[in-house]
């Protein structure tokens, strides 16, 4: 049984391992012939520069590429939302105050402090 036995599963091994490859062999070759057919649908010079336009925003000699960005109603953005110069102006009166109470105190070391503070990650 032994006898047997050995033989037959390194047969049973090979023969996977060979099932494996050629798998893996038909699907590099199905590959090759898509990326055939892509290359010969490129071969033209009007379909490579159609290629050059959309994928790569590329334009012949003394043209220039001009990219039309959607509007506000498309891309659900509004100018408006976006640009802080487009929102109304606010009343001094209801403006909060820049300097708060502790801020206004000064120290002699207050520079100082306040440069430190700054450059916290030094420490």
């Amino acid at each position: 049984m032994l006898v047997t036995w050995f033989p037959l599963s390194s047969l049973l091994h090979q023969q996977s391992v060979l099932n494996s490859t050629l798998t893996q062999l038909s699907t590099v070759r199905q590959q090759e012939q898509s990326l055939t057919a892509q290359a010969h649908s490129l071969d033209s010079k009007a379909a490579a520069t159609q290629l050059a336009r959309e994928q790569y925003q590329l334009v012949n000699p003394g043209q220039s590429l001009i990219q039309v960005l959607p509007g506000g109603a498309a891309g659900g953005v509004t100018a408006q939302s976006v640009d802080p110069g487009f929102q109304p102006l606010v009343s001094p009166s209801s403006a909060q105050p820049l300097l708060s109470a502790s801020t206004a105190h000064h120290s002699p070391h207050g520079f100082l402090v306040r440069l430190v503070r700054t450059f916290e990650f030094w420490r």
